[in-house]
């Protein structure tokens, strides 16, 4: 497994019965052993949200020389389910900059007044928050909203960022 996202699961079969949940990347082993001369398939039964996972090598018939282990299931995202936090400054003094973070991990230095936009994308529907982390000199800005859920694909958050 491969691409999986922290915190998502992906439900996959084997012969369209044997149900699997997992849980994060790496190796996997289904439950149900299979019998030598036996066929396999393995599918996705459910992808986790926001992203699609597709599998490799998933079919065949086991042998007597050991486990299968060449099936491979990639996950990637769907970006049509990803938007942008984003918004506007206002008030900053020439030569000064504000830096704002997202959810403690995503950042952007704004050194202009004017829109702005968080580089990492998030799943519509998730919660956004929004800290001031460096004060420009002379001034404090303040986010509001600061916290909120991402619109869907083509609105934007309109975030407020106001310096005085």
């Amino acid at each position: 497994m491969t691409g999986l996202s922290g915190g998502t699961t992906v439900v996959l079969t084997n012969n369209g019965t044997d149900a699997l949940t997992v849980n994060g990347n790496g190796n996997f082993t289904f439950p149900t052993k299979i019998d030598s001369g036996s066929a396999y398939n393995v599918a996705v039964q459910s992808n986790p949200t926001g992203e699609t996972c597709t599998p490799s090598s998933a079919s065949g018939t086991i042998t007597s020389s050991g486990p299968v282990t060449n099936v491979a299931v990639s996950c990637v995202a769907n970006l049509s389910n990803y938007n942008s936090v984003s918004g506007t400054v206002s008030g900053l003094a020439t030569g000064t900059s504000v830096v704002l973070t997202n959810n403690g991990s995503s950042s952007v230095t704004v050194s202009t007044n004017g829109a702005f936009s968080f580089p990492t994308q998030l799943l519509v529907g998730t919660q956004f928050s929004i800290t001031v982390t460096t004060q420009p000199t002379g001034r404090t800005c303040t986010a509001t909203p600061a916290t909120g859920a991402v619109p869907i694909v083509g609105a934007s958050t309109s975030i407020v960022v106001s310096c005085v």
